[in-house]
């Protein structure tokens, strides 16, 4: 048996290298094969740090009767959902048809044309609760298809068709206005556990861009505050490193799992700058916010200045493994532990959320080394995410590059994380290399969709007509229409260029009222039509060439929509390459100053 996975770029695909199955890795091939040999094929989508996909490799995929069965009756395709996120996608969707309990791993069984027809996700080895064992379900799928060929493929090509065809964007629905934001608002508030903090039970899953939508109205920062104050106490914190874990399987925060995810922390760090920014006596949330930043800097951050993409929640103490246990030690009687495993793909926009929370953090909380950080790793990207056509790189490990396709995610994040640090710092190169990204994906849109992937989406996803096309669901972290959409009204915030604010409000207008409807699952688009509704804010503080002084209070915590530092000579090599909002912005009389404006008309600038 060739092992096929050997040479994966995956970490994930690499742990199942040694693995009895024979693994392909996907690709139109694996389909091929199915469909000489006129089989089903069995798609396993998991990722690096998820522990029931370590569970069910050492229960499953490493017993030999099983793999033996899975290689006489299947073709099996091992799938890295970050890697290949619109894989996931796609039969997440379709798998929603046979289980209300989706997540990871994810088990699927498909025809040769790609079409699932029986999907769950971990299967015991034997028949526990009710539930069958995992040889019993390939038992049965292979009785299926010998047996009832006809009306599998029939059943399955019309879901097939249904999920592709499925949208819940309604063209007609358009932007909503305040008061509707605000009813929003009030449905998470109908939903929020009183006494723990957060929303619903259990699992319960912290959802980052819901706080900070909620940190963005008025009426909804009391409801952000107690949760986010809930969490820097709860089980789901590290207390000696900072960081938070995934999501925890009881009510109370406790029992998490504990892997640990850039998004996560990422977006975690940036909602307790916020809160802190807003209230500076809300100390917790400056000591959950440089927590947080620590956990970034010191652990996460690669050699290279790339961000893995987590750690795990197993590692070995006292020659066993265990889940957790590595976590559940105070700082004193973890010394000389093996800490978990990061996974050290580096995601580009999974990265682009990193560097821009820790760059909005540094202004907050006056950390030069978070900009650095923040810096460090957008020069990696720029320099090593980056196709001779200027497309984007999904996914590397050290030197190798993924062949997926990078997603709408990754140009919309990378894209709203270089116009920060160009806002911080000044620097001309990263508004530009931003500017580039949205008028890529402008470019690729289409007249449905103004927001297209360069390069394409997925092939065998398109080839197969099961490609979830402008998908803007939400969970942990933006959807790349939101991301992107973000990104083009930041834009068009420093550049007037009115494209970018009709794409980024074209983007969201099919969204208003499944948006309002369902908060929970839609938090960035929300943040951002709050402030497509109430109208820009932007602040320009501008130095005389040299001027080195520290920033005020008042020009940290500012509440702009954009916030940009910069010297008299960045503005107008800013403004020289149309980014309008810095034209004619100059000290006066040699001083420091601000100019306040709205919707690009500024008051007179007073000096900071």
């Amino acid at each position: 048996m060739v092992n096929r996975l050997a040479s994966a770029m995956s970490p994930y695909l690499r742990s199942h290298r040694d693995n009895p199955v024979d693994w392909r890795e996907w690709g139109q091939d694996a389909f091929d094969e199915a469909a000489a040999r006129d089989v089903p094929v069995f798609i396993s989508i998991g990722y690096a740090t998820c522990h029931w996909c370590h569970v069910m490799a050492r229960e499953s995929f490493s017993d030999p009767a099983i793999a033996e069965y899975l290689n006489e009756h299947m073709v099996s395709i091992k799938v890295d959902r970050e890697e290949h996120p619109a894989v996931d996608a796609s039969y997440l969707a379709q798998a929603s048809a046979f289980t209300s309990q989706l997540g990871w791993p994810l088990s699927v069984f498909a025809t040769p044309d790609g079409a699932a027809f029986f999907a769950g996700t971990y299967f015991p080895p034997v028949p526990i609760s009710g539930h069958p064992s995992f040889l019993q379900v390939l038992h049965a799928v292979t009785d299926a298809w010998t047996n009832r060929r006809e009306a599998v493929t029939a059943n399955s090509t019309a879901l097939a068709a249904a999920i592709a065809a499925t949208a819940v964007q309604d063209p007609a629905a358009g932007l909503p206005d305040t008061e509707r934001i605000d009813a929003a608002v009030s449905t998470l508030e109908a939903h929020e556990d009183r006494e723990y903090g957060g929303f619903g039970g259990a699992p319960k899953f912290p959802v980052a861009p819901v706080l900070r939508f909620l940190l963005s109205r008025p009426s909804g920062i009391p409801l952000a505050t107690r949760t986010l104050q809930a969490l820097v106490t709860s089980p789901l914190r590290d207390a000696v490193d900072g960081g938070y874990f995934r999501y925890a399987t009881k009510r109370d925060w406790s029992e998490p799992h504990y892997e640990r995810m850039l998004y996560d922390n990422a977006l975690l760090l940036d909602a307790y700058s916020r809160a802190y920014s807003q209230d500076t006596s809300r100390t917790w949330a400056k000591t959950a916010a440089e927590g947080i930043a620590q956990f970034l800097l010191g652990t996460l951050q690669l050699p290279t200045g790339g961000f893995a993409s987590g750690q795990d929640s197993e590692s070995m103490i006292d020659g066993e493994r265990s889940e957790g246990g590595y976590y559940l030690r105070d700082a004193d009687n973890r010394a000389g532990l093996t800490p978990p495993a990061l996974d050290e793909k580096v995601l580009t926009g999974w990265n682009g959320l990193a560097i821009e929370a820790l760059t909005r953090a540094s202004v907050v909380f006056d950390r030069a080394d978070f900009l650095e950080s923040a810096r460090w790793a957008a020069d990696y990207l720029l320099e090593n995410h980056r196709n001779a056509d200027d497309t984007l790189v999904r996914a590397s490990v050290a030197e190798r590059r993924s062949t997926a396709r990078a997603t709408l995610e990754d140009y919309g994040m990378l894209a709203g994380a270089l116009l920060e640090l160009s806002l911080a710092t000044g620097e001309l190169p990263y508004a530009q290399a931003a500017r580039s990204l949205i008028d890529q994906t402008l470019a690729a849109g289409t007249p449905d969709l103004v927001f297209g992937e360069p390069g394409g989406g997925d092939p065998v996803l398109a080839a197969k007509g099961i490609a979830l096309a402008g998908d803007p669901s939400e969970g942990a972290y933006p959807s790349g229409i939101s991301a992107t959409a973000t990104a083009a009204w930041k834009l068009y915030l420093v550049t007037a260029d009115r494209r970018y604010a009709d794409a980024a409000q074209s983007a969201m207008a099919p969204l208003g009222d499944v948006a309002v409807a369902n908060p929970i699952s839609f938090g960035a688009s929300l943040e951002l039509m709050a402030a497509m509704a109430v109208g820009p804010k932007q602040l320009v503080v501008v130095s005389p060439d040299g001027d080195n002084e520290p920033l005020p209070e008042a020009v940290r915590h500012d509440s702009a929509d954009v916030v940009g530092v910069v010297t008299e000579q960045q503005a107008r090599e800013l403004a020289a390459a149309g980014f309008e909002l810095f034209e004619a912005r100059l000290p006066v009389n040699g001083r420091r100053v601000a100019y306040a404006c709205e919707a690009f008309t500024c008051r007179m600038p007073t000096p900071v």
